[in-house]
């Protein structure tokens, strides 16, 4: 009888009853394939990060071998980058002072009080805004913002072009990032966290704030910096918008140039290669490649911090 039972268990590989066999050292078909295709998608991507940086160095060097630092880090002056870089900050500000209201506003909505009827149709349409060609942003911002919002019905003197129209309109286009990413974080919060709030007494708005936001901090805070990352990054509205003239200011009523917008104004003139200011291109573009770097790896931390698993 205990051989009997020996050898049952013996044949399940374990010894005990309903438990499964050990399967770990079988190879299954097709596994390697797909662990060889997702190694090969995880390479490429290293591959392309490196590929990048690589192709930045080689033209900084040259650059930095003609002109000093203090000259590209200094206040003003045809090869001073603090301009673009403050520039840049102020538009930024303004997109996210305009995006993260109302993106998290309309996540909060979508997740905590639209029916299952309304979420169906009004989640796609704000998602939709994310597929208008930035081109189409820009033009928007000349074409409507500047002339009729900020002249006409604020009568704020601006100029043609000027770093507020560029912001607001920047806001608009990336409030559905915000928007998307901070809804599914709040939608993945269990619902017996929303359930054990109404419970003890408080309403909608107290569990929204006090215990689904909250919850899904990690989700938001992450949506909060993809957006900021996205408006850093930005080119097409803040070429067309923003203007193209290097001026150190804080005030958005003016006209500034960007980090991006120089690129693109650079990219297509006539600059010979290997000239200053040719390199200059690839010196601002590594800067802002390490800004967004910078911006990514915060984002990771923030995510880490305070992620929470359900």
């Amino acid at each position: 009888m205990s051989d009997a039972h020996t050898g049952a268990g013996s044949s399940l590989g374990t010894g005990l009853p309903g438990v499964p066999p050990d399967l770990s050292g079988r190879s299954r078909p097709g596994e390697r394939a797909i662990q060889a295709v997702l190694f090969t998608s995880a390479l490429v991507s290293v591959a392309i990060t490196v590929g990048i940086v690589v192709a930045l160095v080689r033209p900084v060097v040259d650059f930095f071998a003609d002109v000093p630092f203090g000259d590209f880090f200094a206040l003003e002056g045809d090869l001073a980058v603090v301009p673009l870089v403050a520039a840049t900050f102020v538009v930024t500000a303004i997109a996210m002072l305009v995006a993260v209201p109302l993106g998290l506003g309309a996540a909060m909505y979508l997740s905590e009080y639209a029916s299952p009827r309304v979420r169906k149709v009004l989640k796609p349409t704000v998602e939709l805004l994310a597929g208008v060609p930035s081109v189409v942003y820009g033009f928007f911002a000349l074409a409507f913002v500047t002339p009729t919002l900020l002249q006409k019905i604020l009568n704020l003197e601006v100029g043609f072009t000027n770093a507020l129209a560029a912001g607001l309109v920047l806001g608009v286009m990336i409030i559905p990032t915000i928007a998307s990413l901070a809804e599914d974080a709040m939608a993945a919060v269990p619902q017996a966290m929303r359930q054990g709030s109404l419970a003890m007494g408080a309403n909608r708005m107290q569990t929204t704030l006090r215990v689904v936001f909250p919850a899904a901090l990690s989700g938001i805070a992450a949506a909060v910096v993809l957006g900021l990352s996205r408006a850093v990054g930005e080119t097409m509205i803040v070429a067309l918008a923003a203007g193209a003239r290097k001026n150190l200011s804080i005030d958005p009523r003016e006209g500034m140039q960007t980090m991006t917008g120089f690129i693109a104004q650079t990219a297509g003139g006539e600059n010979p290669v290997g000239s200053t200011s040719y390199n200059m291109l690839f010196a601002v573009g590594l800067l802002l490649f390490v800004i967004t770097l910078i911006i990514n790896i915060i984002s990771i931390s923030i995510v880490r911090r305070f992620r929470q698993v359900y």
